[in-house]
């Protein structure tokens, strides 16, 4: 069976309904009207360069034929009328802000085959940007050419904060990205295109930590709503590749999404306080997490209380991350209503990777996480939930974060609930199977571990299971679990290990088959 994901103007999503993780049992050829397209062998496909408001007949091997028709458009325009040169050399910038602007309501503006050098540029609602397959959008080099946003800027009449600029969970000035919407609605980015930062030739990569003002992101939404980028490649951004902020009902399809893997905090897709996000058929390999889930620190959490929620990460290919899927550590508002299914971890340090500690406050509720269906492969430790994270912030070495001692609960304690783990196949792990640490004053609330196997590489190395004080290096260890009320494991095999396959300690009710 074939399902329909997304259909626009000129593009279409569709996903094969099987219980296989990112791979399709075979090879199959995809024809449209009829007229063989190309082959592949993953869940998720695509076709582009449709005609809007036409009705078409796709079809693929071994399935029934599916009938869609595209949606309407207003107009489409190439930007090259408005000036725009494609040469790679000449800064195309304002050719690109121009059309943008001049672009009625449902308009489209089109790439064509070039390299467009552009300093940011903002977006409206109602639009599509069409990036053709041999176009690319690729950042100035001059970090100038980058505006500073604020955090905040007061409502002159009413003295509110209006939220604008943020990093790593504050409200604060940042670089302002290369392609920027913020209050903005119905934005499409779609076609075979590159959207490339260019940041190692910007100097963004050089000296991090010294850096005053956070660097700019490739793609950021800033308290939008349907939003869909579809089918393009993104790539060396200066932070962060792609970051929706305060957004809803985002589509996230069949994209790639790259960085080297040495480049500093180049996290792929980091959605943060959003609801409704679909992330399906997408391609990872960057310097840090593929996907962190995140929803602010304190303030940002205790102000608007507004969690991640209903989020759908299906049949995507994480490679060489740091974590395949984090939530957190800016997770004060909390996470809910996470499921992962249909994926492939390949050689990421972790796989689900949470990270939290005392102080993200009595708002920072991660619950109801599924992971089902998945395959890892080289994954370090394929299973971390961590309640002492220890980066970031100033207080990480203080005695509140480093006693193991149990703590009075209150405003500052963050509350972990249940997560389920089932149908899943974890091959060449190194350092553990699974490492799960809460707190003693908030045990992690429930566990379940069903259906999975376990083996670890020949060559498995010495590693940190989890970031946090006073870590112990571990290899080819099994599931440790530690301050947890209610632990089921069921139908769970483990090749390779070295001592005890199941360490536990301070777990109220183990329910073991």
């Amino acid at each position: 069976m074939i399902n329909t994901i997304f259909i626009g103007s000129v593009s279409a999503c569709f996903e094969i309904d099987n219980d296989l993780a990112y791979h399709s049992k075979e090879k199959y050829t995809v024809c449209l009207d009829g007229k063989a397209l190309f082959e592949s062998d993953t869940n998720v496909f695509s076709v582009f360069d449709l005609m809007p408001d036409r009705e078409y007949v796709l079809e693929i091997s071994g399935e029934d034929p599916v009938t869609f028709r595209t949606a309407k458009e207003s107009c489409a325009v190439s930007v090259r009328d408005f000036g725009a040169k494609g040469d790679g050399f000449s800064d195309d910038t304002v050719s690109i802000q121009t059309a943008i602007n001049c672009l009625p309501n449902n308009g489209r503006l089109y790439f064509p085959e070039g390299v467009y050098l552009t300093a940011p540029i903002v977006l409206k609602s109602h639009i599509t940007l069409d990036i053709s397959e041999k176009a690319k959008l690729l950042g100035l080099p001059d970090q100038s050419a980058y505006n500073v946003i604020p955090g905040t800027a007061k409502d002159i009449i009413t003295g509110e904060d209006i939220h604008f600029g943020t990093w790593e969970g504050n409200a604060v000035p940042m670089h302002q990205a290369l392609i920027f919407a913020e209050y903005a609605e119905d934005i499409r980015i779609v076609g075979r295109g590159v959207i490339d930062g260019n940041a190692e030739a910007g100097g963004w990569w050089e000296n991090v930590k010294e850096r005053n003002i956070p660097r700019p992101r490739l793609l950021f939404f800033n308290r939008c709503k349907l939003i869909t980028v579809h089918g393009i490649t993104v790539c060396n951004a200066a932070s962060w590749q792609i970051h929706p902020y305060f957004s809803s009902y985002l589509h996230f399809l069949d994209l790639d999404i790259t960085a080297p893997k040495d480049s500093p905090n180049t996290d792929a897709l980091d959605p943060e306080a959003c609801d409704n996000v679909w992330i399906s058929g997408c391609r990872f390999s960057v310097g840090d997490d593929c996907i962190a889930i995140k929803s602010g620190k304190i303030d940002i959490g205790r102000k608007f209380k507004q969690p991640a929620e209903n989020h759908n990460i299906r049949n995507c290919l994480m490679q060489f991350g740091h974590g395949a899927v984090t939530l957190g550590s800016e997770m004060a508002g909390g996470v809910r209503n996470l499921t992962v299914e249909r994926c492939i971890f390949d050689h990421t340090d972790r796989g689900l990777r949470i990270k939290t500690r005392r102080g993200r406050g009595k708002d920072a509720v991660i619950d109801g996480v599924l992971f089902e269906k998945m395959k890892m492969n080289g994954v370090l430790t394929p299973i971390v939930i961590n309640m002492w994270y220890n980066c970031c912030d100033p207080d990480r070495y203080s005695e509140y974060n480093t006693t193991r001692e149990k703590l009075p609960v209150d405003d500052r304690t963050p509350y972990l609930g249940k997560f389920t783990f089932r149908d899943m196949e974890c091959l060449d792990c190194s350092v553990a199977a699974c490492y799960c640490d809460g707190l003693p004053e908030m045990p992690i609330s429930e566990i379940n571990v069903e259906d999975i196997h376990f083996t670890f590489a020949d060559d498995a190395r010495p590693g940190i299971p989890a970031m946090k004080n006073n870590a112990v290096e571990m290899c080819k260890a099994g599931m440790y679990f530690d301050n947890v009320d209610k632990l089921s494991i069921k139908n769970v095999t483990i090749d390779g290990c070295i001592g005890d396959k199941l360490i536990v300690g301070n777990v109220g009710e183990l329910i073991k088959e």
